[in-house]
């Protein structure tokens, strides 16, 4: 039998592999990593010329080339041929017509494209994650300031999807102000597995040559290099705890999302959204559709797909460098960041101009009675009852109430006197004036005075809380962000004074 190689004429690229894997990955190079690509070549080769590998000639011959590939070939007019593999070759083809092959291949002295890639990636994750804590921050702030607008507004509170107690709509802000401020904690721990550089790694094992690879690191603006050089082709980590958290931060989102479409319900109604945000039907003129809140929950929704599926491609694959979490599935998971940023912005709008309908929250709450529990609790503290006691005469107090359709406050103390007697034989000392402020809403608010509840101190206590969050929070981004633009800048002057070398 004739040995395969030996009659083997084919022509690298085959052109299916050509059109369904290299042209497209070569599209994701030049689509989201140009700069990445830039600042990596750049910071190497500063590296290599610090560090003795290169003398002062060859790093200014090959600066000068960079900048005049930077000059002459514009990556968004770039189409596929299949004359080089992908990017990276094409940007060494270039250094070699400028350079000669000698001179043009030792840019690529002690480095290799699995260090190079995952340090794109990093960075590429790097630039979206500042975007995105930055509109997770935005909307945070948001949060909180509806909360303080809000705090002493009435509310209806649901459990199970019936109505239950009473708050005010700055408690129910506040609780999602703690979840996304928790969230945006998560997105800033997955950023210090990404802040790390991988650059020095070269293909698995770093090099022979006298690296500096704490360099390449802080030219690029990361906290440092990643240790482990095998950690640093292999190692998804950095991909699995991003898309994670982005993951967590709207599945948690969606539920509030789902609050405010049930509250703005013709039936429940407590929520009023403004016209700006309210679209109407094409034949049905008396319909007001709050579709915002719609758009939002399925794009949160779409963000937790996407950010899912970039875990299930990272599942059951080897630990080692391969194209599974590389260029295409990359691009796959940007869309994540790109509908969660429309979210984050959406929502942001929403919060700032909703506003509570007072009617129909009162009306809600007189239909619904949600304003019992506290008049069992105060039979416990007023006439000495067990809670089981003041529990059963509370019920009974609600029953006879909502079999009225009557109004607890007005309607109530009649049921209320009688219940009392039946179940402890005697009368109650509360009178009806009495009877009326313990079970009004405003009351019920006012004594709930514990540690997070929605009374005055402990809710004004928990927002100036959140503004120091959100203060910490926004000073860690500024903090990462600052020290990326200083790396930038010392990137740029080193480049720049390796030109004029002599």
């Amino acid at each position: 039998m004739t040995d395969p190689r030996l009659a083997d004429r084919s022509v690298f690229p085959d052109p299916v592999y050509k059109q369904t894997v290299l042209a497209p990955l070569f599209d994701g190079a030049k689509n989201h990593h140009v700069e990445g690509f830039r600042a990596i070549d750049r910071a190497h080769l500063v590296m290599l010329a610090e560090t003795g590998i290169l003398n002062a000639e060859q790093a200014r011959d090959i600066a000068n080339a960079l900048d005049s590939i930077d000059a002459e070939v514009d990556p968004a007019n770039l189409v596929y041929t299949g004359e080089v593999e992908d990017f990276f070759f094409l940007i060494e083809k270039e250094l070699k017509k400028r350079l000669g092959p000698d001179l043009g291949g030792r840019l690529h002295t002690a480095r290799s494209r699995n260090d190079i890639d995952h340090t794109l990636f990093k960075l590429g994750l790097r630039e979206r994650l500042n975007l995105l804590i930055g509109k997770a921050l935005a909307l945070h702030e948001a949060l909180i300031e509806a909360a303080e607008r809000e705090k002493a507004t009435l509310i209806v509170a649901y459990t199970h999807g019936q109505p239950a107690q009473p708050t005010t709509f700055g408690h129910y802000l506040s609780a999602i102000v703690e979840f996304v401020g928790r969230d945006i904690e998560r997105l800033l721990d997955a950023y210090r597995i990404v802040d790390l550089s991988p650059m020095g790694a070269a293909a698995i094992t770093t090099t022979g040559f006298p690296t500096d690879r704490a360099r390449v690191a802080e030219l690029l603006g990361f906290a440092g290099p990643l240790q482990n050089s095998y950690s640093c082709i292999a190692g998804v980590d950095y991909i699995t705890s991003t898309y994670s958290a982005i993951g967590l931060m709207f599945l948690h989102l969606g539920r509030p999302i789902q609050d405010f479409q049930v509250w703005t319900s013709f039936e429940v109604g407590q929520i009023y959204v403004p016209n700006s945000l309210v679209q109407i039907s094409s034949i049905m003129p008396q319909k007001r559709n709050p579709v915002p809140i719609e758009h939002l929950r399925h794009l949160a929704s779409q963000t937790y797909g996407r950010a899912q599926s970039m875990l299930t491609v990272m599942h059951n694959t080897p630990f080692t460098d391969m194209n599974d979490s590389e260029g295409e599935t990359q691009s796959m998971g940007y869309a994540a960041f790109d509908s969660a940023g429309r979210v984050l912005d959406l929502m942001a709008a929403l919060v700032a101009q909703i506003r509570i309908d007072p009617g129909r929250v009162a009306s809600n709450i007189r239909r619904s009675c949600i304003t019992i529990t506290e008049l069992a609790d105060s039979l416990v503290r007023r006439e000495g009852l067990s809670f089981r006691e003041g529990h059963e005469i509370a019920a009974a107090v609600a029953k006879a109430v909502v079999a009225m359709n009557g109004d607890l406050v007005s309607d109530g103390y009649s049921p209320f006197t009688a219940a009392f007697e039946q179940a402890t034989g005697r009368a109650s000392s509360l009178d009806e004036p009495t009877f009326a402020e313990l079970v009004s809403p405003e009351y019920f608010v006012a004594v709930r005075t514990r540690f997070g509840g929605p009374a005055p101190e402990p809710l004004d206590a928990a927002i100036a809380g959140y503004r120091q969050t959100a203060s910490n929070l926004a000073a860690r981004l500024h903090k990462l962000m600052s020290n990326q633009l200083a790396a930038s800048h010392m990137l740029t002057t080193r480049f720049d004074a390796l030109k004029g070398m002599a």
